[in-house]
């Protein structure tokens, strides 16, 4: 099975790096496959990297159906 959750980017570092938070889990993931990402950004990652960047009103009603069906977020996942 695979999953894509949706993310939001809280800090850019060096090496197409970044910090992504959901939930309160931090990770890092890697921005070598999308461009133009800033901070505040919403992006889905999947085996930590960021696919693409996502519209944050779908990032946020995304987030929620996860909350209604109480898919709980882990490390994981990330």
């Amino acid at each position: 099975m695979c999953l894509a959750i949706p993310a939001r980017i809280v800090e850019i570092a060096d090496n197409d790096l970044a910090i992504v938070d959901l939930g309160g889990v931090r990770k890092e993931v890697s921005l070598a496959l999308v461009e133009g990402i800033e901070v505040g950004d919403y992006v889905i990652i999947h085996v930590g990297y960021a696919l693409t960047r996502l519209d944050p009103e779908e990032a946020e009603r995304t987030l929620s159906i996860m909350a209604e069906a109480d898919l709980s977020t882990t490390e994981a996942a990330l």
